[in-house]
C-alpha cells in the first residue's frame, strides 16, 4: 500500500522524466536611489535607468500574438530600500482610443488598466496584484493557485496616471508594508504584468499565458536579483467614529420613533514578522454595509447571503480552504431565537427578541513561511443576547437566547511542487454554559502533475457536536475527484459522500447531508479565434445522487451548454437541462417522508453586449416544463447600463419569474403533509446609479424592489409512496405576498490614503401578507405607503501607519 501511494504521489508531485522546464521571461531587478514624484509623468530620468519591458503577448482574443508597435507598452520596474516603483507608457492610436471611467477604488468599470502581480515567495500559488486605470484609480487583489481573484483585499499604496496624445502614462509606488516576503539578502520573485484594452477586450501579459494550460500564477515570469531588502515594520491603526440616526413609525406608547447612537472602535494591522500579519477589529461597526437581497424562501433550506462586512472578506483566502467557513454565522441569529416560546410561561409575551448577535471583537492571523507553510487563525467573540418578556402584571425579565460564543478557525496549508498543496482545517464553536459546542476537522489536498495537465483533489472531514441532548454526535464526509485541467479537452470526475450525522453548519453551510453524489464534467474549448467567434466553450455536466440511509435513488440531472465571444465582442450562450424523475426527502419537512419529483426540462439562452460601449445590455431567457400538473415556468432577466460620460451612469435590471401549476409543500395538518398546486409570480427591479466627482470621492445609489406572490389553487395529501392525492377537505390559506424595498445611497470620500469618510442613507420596507391578485403597481403602491425604516449614518475612518509616522517625526 505504501509503495502504491508513493507511486501515485510521484505522478503528481515529482517531475516527469523527459520534460524540460517551460520557457519563461526573466528581468533583473534594478535598484534606484531616485526620489520619484508620483504624478503619472514618467519623464524623470530615473525611470530610464532600467531595461524597458515591452513586447507583451496577447491572451485574448488572439492568444500568442505580440502587441503591435502602434499599441506598444513601455514599462519600467525599479526598487529601493522602502518601495517598488512601477511606471510606464501605454501607447494607443490616439487619446480617444483610451477607455476610461471614474468608478472609485477597487472597481474597473469601462477603464483600460495596467497591473503588476508579485509572487513574493515564488511558490506559483499565491500572488498580490496592483492595478491602475487612466484616471489613476486603484484596484488590488490576492490570487491563489486555482486562479481565484480576491478583490476584497486592500493595501495602501500610491498611484497616478496622465493622458498623452497617443495613450496614457502611469506611476505606482508600492511600499514593502503592502507585501509579505522572506528576510533574505538575495531573492527571486514570480512576476507578471497585465494590460487590458476595454474597447477591443484585448488582454496582454508580459509572460505569455497559454489558455490551454491550467493556472495563472503557474505561468508567471521571474524578477531576479532583488538584493538586501528587508520586511519593514508593518503596524497600522484605523480608528473609526460613527453616528446613526434612525426613524421608524412605531406609533406605540413608550416606544420612540427616532433613535440615535454614537460608536467608536478600531482596526489594527500588525506584522508579527516578515511572514505573518495580525488583523484585529475592536468594537466593530458594520451598519453601513449593503442591504441583503432578501427573498421569499419556499425551499426547505436556508438562504445563503453574501458577506459584505469587510473584515470577513479581506485577506481570507486561507480560510476559504475546504469550504468550511460561512462567515455570516458570526453575528447571526441567536440559537434560541425561534424556540423562545418554549422558555417562557403561558402568561408572558415577548417584548423584544434581537434577531442578530452582537460581535465584540474579531482577530485573524495569517501568512506563509519561506518553506511554503501557510498558517491562518481566526477568532471572533459574540456577546450573550437576551430577549425581554413581560407577564400580565407588567413585570419584565430577560431570557437568554444566545450565550457568550467563541468562533475559531485554524488552517495549515503546505504548498508542494507543481502548484500542489495539502491543507488541514479545523473550525470550532464554543458556547458558554449548557448549550452545545461544535467542531469540524478536514484534510484537503489539491495535486497537479508537472505539466499542470492532470489534477487529483479531495477532502476528508469529520464533524462533532458535543453535549447535544447530553451526547456527542459525529459525522463524516469525503469528496474526491480526478480530472484533466490542461489542454482543449477537459474532464472532471467527482464523488461526494456525507453521512446523516455530518453537520458543519455552526460555522459553515451545508444544505443537506446523508447522500452519495457522483458528478462528471466533460468540456472542450476553442481558445483561438475562428471565422465567427473569438473563443468558444462546450460543456456537459452529469450528476447522480443517492440517499445513504436508506439506500435510495434521489436524482439525476444533465446540463449541456455552449458559450463564447463573437467577433462583434458580444458574449452569447445557451444551455439545456434535463431532470429525471426523482425522490425528494427534504420538501415534505418530515423526516423519513419523500416526495416523488416529476421529470422536467428547460432551455436557457443569453447574450451580453460589449461593456465598453455607452449602452450595455444583458438578456437571459429561460423556459421550462415538468410532467406534473402541466407545470411550466419562465425566467427573463434584462440588465441595462447607460454611461452618460466618464463620471455618471445609470443601470436598471429586471428579473421576471412566473411559474404556473408548480407543486410544493404547503402545510402540515395533523398527520397529513399538505402540498399545493400553485402559481407563483416574482418580479425584481434594481436601479443603480453612480456619480464620481473625481478618483477620490463619489456617490452611489441602489434601489431594489422585490415582489413575490404565491397563489394556491388546489391541495393534495402526500402519500407514503411519494405521490400526491387530491385533498378536498383542507381549507387553509397558504397564499403569500411579500414585498421588499431597499435603498442604499452612499457618499464616499478618500481624504487621505486608506482614510475614508462615508455618509450612508438606508431605507427599507418589509411587507408580507396573504393578499393576492393585485397588480405589480398596486403592490408597489402598498409597499411605499407602508411604514418605512430610515437610517442616516456618518462614519470616519482614519489610517495611521506607524512607519510613516516614525519617519515624519524622526
Amino acid at each position: 500500500m505504501n509503495k502504491f501511494l508513493l507511486s501515485v504521489l510521484s505522478f503528481f508531485i515529482l517531475p516527469f522524466p523527459g520534460f524540460s522546464q517551460e520557457k519563461m521571461k526573466k528581468i533583473h531587478a534594478v535598484k534606484t536611489n531616485e526620489a520619484f514624484k508620483i504624478d503619472g509623468d514618467i519623464s524623470e530620468p530615473g525611470w530610464k535607468k532600467c531595461p524597458v519591458i515591452t513586447d507583451l503577448i496577447e491572451l485574448r482574443p488572439n492568444p500568442g500574438k505580440v502587441e503591435s508597435f502602434q499599441k506598444r507598452s513601455e514599462f519600467y520596474l525599479l526598487y529601493d530600500d522602502n518601495y517598488i516603483y512601477f511606471g510606464g507608457y501605454c501607447h494607443e492610436k490616439s487619446a480617444d482610443s483610451v477607455s476610461k471611467e471614474l468608478v472609485g477604488r477597487d472597481k474597473i468599470g469601462n477603464s483600460d488598466f495596467v497591473g503588476i502581480v508579485f509572487d513574493t515567495y515564488y511558490d506559483k500559488i499565491n500572488g498580490s496584484g496592483f492595478y491602475v486605470t487612466p484616471y489613476g484609480e486603484q484596484y488590488d487583489a490576492k490570487y491563489s493557485e486555482t486562479g481565484n481573484e480576491d478583490d476584497t483585499w486592500n493595501a495602501v499604496w500610491e498611484s497616478a496616471a496622465k493622458m498623452q496624445p497617443d495613450g496614457w502614462t502611469f506611476e505606482m509606488r508600492i511600499p514593502y508594508s503592502a507585501l509579505r516576503f522572506a528576510n533574505k539578502d538575495n531573492q527571486t520573485w514570480g512576476l507578471n504584468i497585465i494590460r487590458k484594452e476595454q474597447r477591443t477586450t484585448a488582454q496582454y501579459f508580459w509572460n505569455e499565458i497559454d489558455p490551454n494550460k491550467n493556472g495563472f500564477l503557474s505561468q508567471e515570469g521571474e524578477w531576479t536579483g532583488i538584493e538586501k531588502i528587508h520586511p519593514p515594520l508593518r503596524l497600522s491603526f484605523s480608528p473609526y467614529f460613527s453616528t446613526y440616526l434612525n426613524h421608524y413609525p412605531y406609533h406605540t406608547d413608550g416606544v420612540k420613533d427616532f433613535t440615535s447612537s454614537v460608536n467608536g472602535g478600531m482596526d489594527v494591522k500588525y506584522g508579527i514578522n516578515e511572514s505573518f500579519t495580525l488583523d484585529m477589529t475592536l468594537i466593530p461597526d458594520f451598519g453601513q454595509v449593503q442591504s441583503d437581497n432578501k427573498v421569499l424562501n419556499l425551499t426547505p433550506f436556508e438562504v445563503k447571503y453574501n458577506e459584505n462586512r469587510s473584515f470577513f472578506t479581506e485577506g481570507t483566502e486561507l480560510f476559504s480552504k475546504g469550504n468550511l467557513f460561512y462567515s455570516r454565522r458570526i453575528g447571526s441569529t441567536p440559537i434560541h431565537y425561534y424556540d423562545l416560546e418554549n422558555h417562557i410561561d403561558s402568561t408572558e409575551h415577548i417584548v423584544q427578541n434581537p434577531s442578530e448577535s452582537k460581535l465584540i471583537n474579531a482577530t485573524k492571523i495569517s501568512g506563509r513561511t519561506s518553506k511554503g507553510l501557510g498558517i491562518g487563525f481566526l477568532n471572533a467573540i459574540t456577546k450573550p443576547m437576551y430577549a425581554i418578556v413581560e407577564n400580565q402584571h407588567g413585570q419584565k425579565r430577560n431570557v437568554q437566547t444566545n450565550p457568550l460564543t467563541n468562533y475559531n478557525i485554524l488552517v495549515l496549508d503546505q504548498t508542494l511542487k507543481n502548484n500542489s498543496s495539502v491543507s488541514l482545517i479545523n473550525t470550532s464553536v464554543l458556547r458558554k454554559g449548557k448549550d452545545y459546542d461544535a467542531e469540524v476537522t478536514a484534510l484537503v489536498f489539491n495535486l497537479y502533475n508537472k505539466k499542470n495537465v492532470y489534477n487529483w483533489n479531495g477532502k476528508i472531514a469529520l464533524s462533532n457536536i458535543f453535549n447535544k441532548a447530553g451526547k456527542t454526535v459525529s459525522g463524516y464526509m469525503h469528496n474526491i475527484g480526478f480530472g484533466k485541467v490542461g489542454g482543449r479537452f477537459n474532464f472532471q470526475l467527482n464523488e461526494e459522500l456525507t453521512t446523516e450525522n455530518y453537520n458543519p453548519n455552526d460555522l459553515g453551510i451545508l444544505f443537506n447531508n446523508n447522500y452519495l453524489d457522483h458528478y462528471l464534467y466533460i468540456g472542450y474549448n476553442w481558445n483561438k479565434p475562428g471565422k465567427w467567434y473569438n473563443q468558444l466553450h462546450l460543456n456537459n455536466n452529469f450528476s447522480y445522487s443517492r440517499r445513504i440511509t436508506p439506500d435510495v435513488y434521489q436524482s439525476f440531472h444533465y446540463n449541456g451548454n455552449i458559450n463564447g465571444q463573437l467577433k462583434s465582442l458580444t458574449y452569447v450562450g445557451m444551455n439545456i437541462n434535463y431532470f429525471a424523475k426523482g425522490n425528494d426527502f427534504y420538501e415534505p419537512r418530515v423526516p423519513g417522508r419523500f416526495y416523488e419529483t416529476p421529470s422536467g426540462f428547460n432551455v436557457d439562452g443569453w447574450f451580453e453586449t460589449n461593456s465598453a460601449k455607452k449602452y450595455y445590455v444583458l438578456v437571459d431567457a429561460n423556459i421550462g416544463f415538468s410532467n406534473l400538473f402541466n407545470n411550466r415556468y419562465y425566467n427573463l432577466q434584462i440588465s441595462n447600463n447607460y454611461r452618460f460620460n466618464d463620471k455618471f451612469s445609470i443601470g436598471h435590471s429586471i428579473n421576471l419569474n412566473p411559474s404556473f401549476n408548480d407543486a410544493g409543500f404547503a402545510d402540515i395538518n395533523g398527520a397529513d403533509i399538505i402540498f399545493s398546486k400553485r402559481d407563483r409570480s416574482t418580479v425584481e427591479n434594481i436601479i443603480t446609479s453612480k456619480y464620481n466627482f473625481n478618483r477620490r470621492n463619489g456617490i452611489t445609489f441602489r434601489l431594489r424592489h422585490y415582489w413575490s406572490e404565491v397563489r394556491s389553487k388546489e391541495f393534495y395529501t402526500l402519500q407514503q409512496d411519494g405521490s400526491l392525492l387530491k385533498n378536498s377537505i383542507y381549507n387553509g390559506n397558504t397564499n403569500q405576498n411579500l414585498n421588499i424595498f431597499n435603498i442604499d445611497m452612499v457618499y464616499t470620500w478618500e481624504f487621505a490614503p486608506g482614510s475614508f469618510l462615508n455618509i450612508v442613507w438606508k431605507n427599507s420596507v418589509y411587507s408580507g401578507d396573504q393578499r393576492i391578485n393585485d397588480s405589480y403597481f398596486k403592490n408597489f403602491n402598498h409597499t411605499i405607503s407602508a411604514p418605512q425604516d430610515n437610517n442616516i449614518s456618518l462614519k470616519v475612518i482614519y489610517y495611521l501607519d506607524a512607519l510613516s509616522f516614525r519617519k515624519k517625526h524622526s
